[in-house]
């Protein structure tokens, strides 16, 4: 298990979420590993999109594992007296398969991200729909998957993710409220209601009795000045004495820093 703590309470860089070329990161494990010794990294996770139950472009293969893995060994003899790499995946919680299915128990990884992406259709039972990616691509599913009930959807993803903390078997939680971004793209002013912060505390109180670490998931940062949690959430973090991890949830290497820094020093500020 490595020592998040110690880490964090250093003044080494580090970055535990990042996506290559075994999911839908941009370009190849090396090219990471390089960005990050150039930028003055001590520390990088690789974290593909986990292998999942159906097909999914942006999750790495089941038969693809054994390959990142050896590149995974490559890459730690070749750069390891520079930097400290971990292997690890960002699992899909699916119902039953998710951080604690035998599947993960089994494999030999540094840490496990759990993150939801994919909740139930409304319209066709039995599939799940990818709720990440584009506003425009979000706005389509919800007219094909979920009969345009946004509240609905929110409940389910919400929901999926206590699940999935309850259920346990991983280390950080990815990005809880990531649904918050495509909601408010669909229906402006949702994360304002109450029913919405109600659902939110309740994970984050779930996330809090578990004793995860919890990322503050800077990818959108540059793009769309957003945090996830989102920043309005932080006072919880402070006031909880959370554990933080500032995490760039990088899928392009020049990007390995991106939002992390501004984070950072928002969240120092908060805390003083």
């Amino acid at each position: 298990m490595i020592d998040f703590k110690q880490i964090i309470n250093s003044t080494d860089l580090y970055n535990f979420h990042s996506h290559t070329q075994f999911c839908d990161g941009r370009d190849e494990m090396e090219n990471f590993v390089i960005s990050a010794i150039n930028k003055g990294f001590k520390h990088l996770g690789f974290t593909p999109h986990s292998p999942i139950p159906f097909h999914s472009p942006c999750n790495i293969a089941e038969d693809k594992v054994a390959e990142y893995f050896s590149e995974f060994n490559r890459l730690k003899q070749k750069y390891g007296d520079k930097i400290a790499l971990y292997r690890s995946f960002e699992i899909d919680y699916i119902n039953e398969w998710g951080p604690a299915n035998d599947y993960f128990k089994n494999i030999d990884l540094d840490y496990r991200i759990g993150s939801v992406h994919f909740i139930p259709s409304f319209a066709d039972e039995g599939i799940f729909v990818d709720i990440d990616g584009s506003p425009d691509a979000f706005k389509r599913k919800m007219f094909e998957h979920f009969f345009n009930d946004i509240e609905g959807v929110v409940i389910s993803f919400y929901t999926q993710t206590i699940k999935m903390i309850e259920a346990g078997n991983f280390d950080i939680i990815g990005h809880f409220d990531k649904i918050g971004f495509n909601a408010s793209c669909f229906k402006p002013g949702i994360e304002n209601e109450k029913w919405y912060d109600d659902l939110v505390k309740e994970t984050f109180d779930a996330i809090m009795d578990c004793k995860y670490w919890i990322e503050i998931n800077t990818k959108a940062y540059v793009n769309n000045n957003r945090f996830f949690p989102n920043i309005k959430y932080w006072k919880w973090l402070v006031d909880y004495n959370a554990p933080v991890l500032f995490n760039s949830d990088v899928h392009f290497p020049e990007l390995i820093n991106a939002g992390r820094e501004e984070a950072m020093e928002l969240y120092r500020k908060m805390q003083l």
